[in-house]
């Protein structure tokens, strides 16, 4: 091709070249298929071939008769039977030095003029009944210069041939349409009608007029045995005219530098849409996660005022403790019990019984009361994060995302399934009295409850039987002394306020061991149980942030790609 290319056009070629070696690159980096690296590679080695002018159409429609027509040989089978079973390019006798032809394809040549400046292909019927062969077509069109879509008079545009025109569409090739067989119409009346039908659905579908010959091969090949007549009804020499004077030199370089744009800005785009597809993904996936550590967050706020109340309760057992010991030193130590006070087991018995009373185990209960209720919380917690996993899947069930040539989707629905899975495995398996066993010995290991208010029992007893003694003492004393009303006055007063701070310090030491137990036991088993949760959905939030921003990287990559294919397009569609 370089020998008909003028400076201007070479250096077109070389930005078309070296942009689709760039985009080769990015498919390669952000994922590709095979196929779409496969076609890129022909498409850009292409740009040093001859002129493709590949012929596609329905079996029947006669393809084949036309290109044997065409070059003025009967170089290809015809048939009212698919015939067609192969890619056949035809080529110049005197083409020998040219490059072999693409594998999987045949090669005929043939002496006709036209071919010298141009290669003609015939492909496959697209409603072939192999379905392989109509994949052979489909594979080869983006390799096509100009597309020759060959229908037929008798049933002219039909939904496959729709079908088929709109890939050729998006691969934005040249697209001429032939009308064969127009010898069945009657007259030029319904030549125009069937013209005219074709026209404006070939428009409606590529979005701009393409050129529409209708023609007769049959007649154009009478007349070519002399019939003179058969030869003008033809009007297989307006299509002759059209290549000769419309596709001259200039056009055929144009539309060979257009033809590989358009397979690069067919593949950028296919990218991107791929690439949106997969944002809108992640999308979901993002809010889901947001969602979740939002969920987490409330989680932990709803715990932490859900467990004051609850701590308020297992510290107004004490305070109850505290005012009953109160109680009970304004009842004891006082002048009219003296002599009770010298009894100290029996003193330290009614402590027990009045103060102490039942509050170890009281408080041991609502310890564990709070327990349990953390547990459920945690539970809770795991099946609001399954549900929403649940109606994640759920809204995504049955789609199919094309286009996955790397691993993210499998990755993506493994990372998923393997969430879902992890947080429906904790709900189903969830063992409460496990759950509650390993936080209620978390605290005891620090100061359980019983044991802590058992010591400060102890501790309280010895207040009493050291208030009571020294009471007593004092006051037997005092009254051996005469001065008995002086110890109602100042002795027993001055016992009981102290032994009422000693008490009131005790408790809340206690309250402090307790209370601080209780925290940090909460804190921990919150942690833990935001922890796990955090931890289950760890890999899948890495994955969608990791694969977010990989994708803005490839989606601007692409743009940047599919812009600079674009503005090289727009400047060779000018000349």
């Amino acid at each position: 091709m370089s020998r008909i290319l003028t400076a201007r056009q070479e250096a077109w070629r070389g930005e078309a070249r070296q942009s689709l070696a760039d985009l080769r690159v990015a498919l390669a980096r952000f994922g590709a298929d095979a196929e779409a690296e496969r076609t890129l590679g022909e498409t850009v080695a292409q740009l040093d071939g001859f002129f493709l002018l590949v012929v596609v159409g329905e079996f029947n429609a006669g393809k084949s008769a036309f290109v044997n027509t065409l070059v003025g040989a009967d170089v290809l089978p015809e048939g009212v039977t698919p015939t067609t079973a192969r890619i056949t390019i035809l080529r110049h006798r005197d083409a020998s030095a040219d490059p072999p032809p693409p594998a999987g394809t045949v090669l005929v040549e043939a002496g006709a003029d036209l071919l010298r400046e141009l290669h003609v292909v015939d492909t496959p019927g697209t409603n072939a009944i192999v379905r392989e062969h109509e994949m052979l077509t489909s594979r080869f069109v983006p390799r096509a210069d100009l597309v020759l879509f060959i229908t037929s008079a008798d049933r002219p545009f039909t939904e496959s041939e729709r079908v088929f025109l709109e890939r050729i569409r998006d691969w934005g090739k040249k697209v001429v349409l032939v009308i064969n067989k127009i010898d069945i119409l009657e007259g030029d009346p319904q030549v125009d009608e069937i013209v005219g039908f074709v026209t404006d659905n070939a428009r409606a579908l590529l979005g701009v007029a393409p050129a529409v010959f209708p023609l007769s091969v049959r007649l154009e090949r009478q007349g070519r045995r002399g019939d003179a007549a058969a030869a003008a009804a033809s009007r297989f020499d307006a299509f002759e005219r059209y290549l000769h004077d419309t596709l001259d030199e200039t056009e055929r370089v144009r539309l060979k530098l257009l033809s590989p744009i358009g397979v690069g800005l067919r593949l950028c785009n296919d990218r991107l849409t791929e690439i949106g597809t997969r944002v809108d993904l992640l999308a979901g996936d993002v809010a889901l996660l947001e969602d979740v550590e939002r969920q987490l967050a409330l989680y932990a706020e709803d715990l932490r005022r859900g467990f004051e109340p609850r701590m308020a309760d297992i510290e107004a057992s004490l305070t109850g403790l505290e005012r009953r010991g109160h109680d009970f030193f304004d009842e004891t130590l006082r002048i009219g019990r003296v002599f009770d006070l010298l009894d100290k087991a029996k003193i330290q018995r009614q402590f027990e019984k009045d103060v102490i009373a039942d509050t170890p185990r009281e408080i041991e209960r609502k310890a564990n009361d709070l327990v349990d209720w953390l547990v459920d919380a945690d539970f809770r917690q795991w099946q609001a994060v399954t549900r929403h996993l649940e109606a994640r899947r759920r809204e995504y069930e049955g789609r199919i995302i094309d286009g996955g040539r790397d691993t993210f989707l499998q990755d993506r629905a493994r990372l998923v399934e393997d969430f879902g899975t992890s947080a429906e495995r904790v709900v189903s398996t969830y063992d409460r009295e496990h759950e509650a066993r390993e936080i209620a010995e978390g605290a005891r290991s620090a100061v359980a409850a019983s044991a802590a208010l058992e010591a400060g029992a102890a501790g309280l007893g010895a207040i009493v039987t050291l208030a009571a003694t020294t009471a007593a003492g004092d006051v037997t004393g005092l009254a051996m002394a005469g001065v008995l009303a002086a110890v109602g006055f100042f002795v027993i007063p001055s016992k009981r306020r102290r032994a009422k701070d000693d008490m009131r310090q005790k408790v809340s030491a206690m309250r402090a061991r307790l209370s601080g137990s209780l925290r940090e036991e909460f804190a921990r088993a919150r942690d833990a149980s935001l922890e796990r949760i955090r931890s289950a959905v760890a890999p899948y939030s890495r994955f969608v942030r990791a694969e977010r921003e990989r994708l803005t990287v490839a989606r601007a990559e692409f743009e940047g790609l599919r812009d600079r294919l674009a503005a090289l397009k727009a400047t060779v569609e000018r000349e």
